[in-house]
């Protein structure tokens, strides 16, 4: 199998969430709240170890299964506008990710545990979002979200590229677990919530600034 780290790849897969837009404080902060008022009080820490890089969907599932009874259709209405009105308010790119993407002469995309309206959203908030526009792909899409391969897999596959070919920019366990299970080439960042350690591992390089992104991947 072909080796990103041999050449530049033919495709940089961007998660969203904590690599494009600085959303994962921001919505930890209301994650912590949601949680106290469900009954399952959780540290910000533990929420980031447990939730962050994983879809909404799949973290309701753990919250029905720890709370041991399922949630009401509309539990989350209330919460979602906290997140909306939080990010209209406060949300910023990554620092550092325009000066990469300025920088960046390879294909990129969007891959992202966010549903569509979400990232168009959080993308359009940022100025991001015609950067992206028509490859935006959402875990929504696949039958399995991260940490399985299928979203990455998906992405490729619908822009032509072999995933052996493909770098993805990741800063969850989660997603970093998914771009290795996908056969592509990981790069980690831990210059948000998640400390270095937990995003190290094979096949994988761990960097803390995003404008040292495309030397990093041969660009």
């Amino acid at each position: 199998m072909n080796d990103t780290r041999h050449g530049r790849p033919d495709l940089v897969i961007f998660d969203c969430d904590g690599v494009l837009v600085d959303s994962e404080k921001i919505a930890v902060r209301i994650d912590a709240r949601m949680l106290a008022d469900l009954g399952w009080p959780l540290s910000e820490d533990e929420i980031v170890e447990r939730f962050v890089g994983r879809s909404f969907a799949d973290m309701a599932a753990d919250i029905a299964a720890h709370l041991g009874r399922p949630l009401p259709d509309d539990w989350d209405a209330r919460y979602r506008q906290l997140y909306r009105d939080a990010f209209e308010a406060e949300l910023t790119p990554v620092d550092g990710i325009v000066e990469a993407l300025d920088a960046l002469t390879l294909p990129t995309c969007v891959a992202s545990s966010t549903s569509h309206p979400g990232l168009r959203h959080t993308l359009g908030l940022t100025g991001l979002y015609e950067r992206f526009a028509g490859r935006i792909f959402s875990a929504s899409e696949v039958a399995r979200g991260k940490p399985a391969p299928d979203l990455f897999l998906h992405a490729a596959r619908t822009l032509g590229v072999d995933p052996s070919r493909c770098a993805v920019v990741e800063d969850s366990p989660y997603g970093v677990a998914a771009a290795r299970a996908a056969g592509m080439r990981a790069y980690g960042y831990c210059g948000g919530l998640t400390p270095a350690h937990r995003l190290e591992g094979p096949g994988t390089t761990v960097f803390d600034d995003m404008r040292a992104l495309p030397a990093l991947l041969g660009d």
